[in-house]
């Protein structure tokens, strides 16, 4: 009876390892690949303002990762406001400060991946800089193309699947509750 019992575990086993793959109706998720470019740019008494956006009709999920602001060569001992202007949850435009650098106290800040959505304007609301911003770029892009190929493996599981046995019940033993 152990010995049926360890065949029946090892078939469920199977049938679970089998489902998993994307067999019995199930599909796998569409693939997504993840796109990672460096970003930077800097404000200065020339350059107050910098807007990162990128294309309406673009179908990817675009993120900006802030990493770091920080004064470069140049900088005067004098306070320089970053400000950061982009939308809110209800796409309201809304400005924040994220950074008051100074020379002799405060030259870099560190932002810790510090994540908006684009459009965004990096604005110098006081000082002269230059304030140097760097972050990371982050595209997600979801494929929903399926080839033939994959349609018809799709359709040959499908019929491999009708081919496989039922699990059925197990059968109630006579004198034991």
């Amino acid at each position: 009876m152990a010995a049926g019992a360890a065949a029946a575990l090892a078939f469920l086993s199977q049938e679970s390892r089998t489902r998993a793959g994307g067999v019995c109706g199930l599909r796998s998720p569409a693939p997504v690949t993840m796109d990672s470019f460096f970003f930077g740019c800097e404000l200065s008494g020339q350059t107050r303002s910098f807007t990162f956006k990128v294309a309406e009709e673009d179908d990817a999920e675009h993120v900006l990762a802030l990493t770091m602001l920080c004064l470069t060569e140049g900088a005067k001992d004098e306070c320089n406001v970053v400000e950061v202007v982009a939308r809110s949850h209800d796409r309201q435009e809304i400005a924040v400060p994220v950074a008051n650098l100074k020379l002799s106290c405060q030259p870099m800040l560190s932002l810790d991946d510090f994540q908006l959505q684009p459009p965004v304007t990096f604005r110098l609301k006081s000082g002269s800089g230059p304030v140097r911003i760097t972050g990371r770029h982050q595209i997600v892009t979801v494929s929903s193309d399926v080839s033939e190929e994959e349609e018809s493996e799709e359709e040959g599981s499908e019929e491999e699947e009708a081919e496989l046995c039922p699990i059925l019940p197990a059968k109630k033993q006579r004198g034991r509750p």
